[in-house]
């Protein structure tokens, strides 16, 4: 029989699920502010793993991701523990912003203080309460608003175990992503716990497609550190491309913006992808794909600066067709198990 899980004084035995909330500070109403997290304790012997949400407050979509996959039936008996922080700024969920009320970025606020600001108070709080309590992290975001992401996971070069993690998780591109001063990866790194950083769809709106290629990942994830067990879960019909460098295409000029690609599209170097025109519609410019790949990350904004980030492209490696990745993503969504509707949504 295992240990019984510890967190901020309450206890959870073995085989058994419960929210706690860690104390964080009083609010100006004189509401308290907790940091929730649900604990599942397994009753075999396995790794920690926690999956949070948004950190920046209003990137909702990990929000829903982990709800369904507190749901999942396959949760029901896990190897290990698994927490669950659906909503960890929650600051900024409540007033729908990225930010906390004092304005500062959570996630460049990290390792934090325990008599800092609100936001490295927080920082501080979720870093050794839950992170360093961990085998293993997975941090669910969004893009920030007005910007969309093609689902995507982003993970330290240097960092074999999130990379193994990562393939598991098999979302339709990793992306190699520099470690942030202040960031939760970096804060995660220093502490030897590997974090993948899933990025997918828009600020403050659900989108399905990444909702379930993330609550998809997550268990594919739980799978292979054998903290779950789902026949079909093993399935793949492509390797996820590993991407190493990846370009923005800026607006040339100021005007009014008519993408023609989207997130997802694969594009050939010098494909029209979209067009700038002045109000009056006399000038017209073309925005042209400056490398070929997949478009991961696009603006939803049609009023444009000159010099403002329109669209994202990752560069495959040359061996990898992006018409065979969205069909192999498509499939492995549509055909798995793990993704049981009727249990789920």
């Amino acid at each position: 029989m295992r240990a019984p899980f510890k967190l901020a004084g309450e206890i959870v035995p073995p085989g058994q699920r419960r929210i706690i909330d860690i104390p964080l500070s009083m609010m100006s109403d004189h509401t308290p502010a907790t940091l929730s997290v649900q604990v599942l304790h397994g009753v075999r012997e396995g790794p920690t793993l926690f999956v949070s949400a948004a950190i920046h407050g209003d990137e909702i979509i990990g929000v829903e991701v982990v709800r369904r996959l507190a749901q999942a039936a396959a949760l029901k008996r896990i190897a290990g523990t698994i927490l669950l922080i659906p909503i960890v700024n929650a600051f900024g969920f409540i007033g729908q912003s990225r930010y906390l009320p004092d304005r500062r970025d959570l996630n460049r606020s990290f390792p934090g203080s325990e008599s800092g600001s609100l936001a490295s108070q927080l920082a501080y709080r979720f870093l050794n309460d839950i992170v360093a309590r961990c085998d293993y992290g997975i941090d669910l975001h969004s893009a920030a608003i007005h910007r969309v992401n093609f689902p995507q996971i982003r993970i330290n070069p240097q960092d074999k175990m999130a990379l193994e993690l990562a393939q598991a998780f098999s979302p339709p591109v990793i992306l190699h992503s520099s470690l942030r001063e202040g960031s939760l990866r970096k804060a995660a790194w220093e502490l030897d716990v590997p974090v993948l950083v899933y990025e997918a769809g828009e600020a403050l709106r659900f989108d399905e497609y990444a909702i379930r290629v993330g609550l998809k990942g997550v268990l594919k994830a739980m799978k292979h550190l054998r903290m779950i067990s789902t026949r079909g879960a093993e399935a793949r019909f492509v390797e996820t491309p590993v991407v190493t460098k990846s370009i923005w295409v800026r607006a040339p000029a100021g005007g009014i913006l008519r993408t023609l690609r989207t997130v997802g599209d694969s594009v050939a170097e010098g494909e029209l992808i979209g067009l700038l025109s002045d109000p009056f519609g006399e000038m017209e410019m073309a925005v042209v794909a400056t490398a070929p790949g997949i478009i991961v990350g696009r603006t939803n904004l049609p009023v444009i600066n000159q010099g403002d980030a329109l669209f994202h492209i990752a560069i495959l490696p040359r061996n990898v067709k992006a018409g065979d990745v969205m069909d192999a993503i498509e499939q492995d969504i549509a055909g798995d198990p793990l993704t049981d509707e009727d249990q789920i949504i």
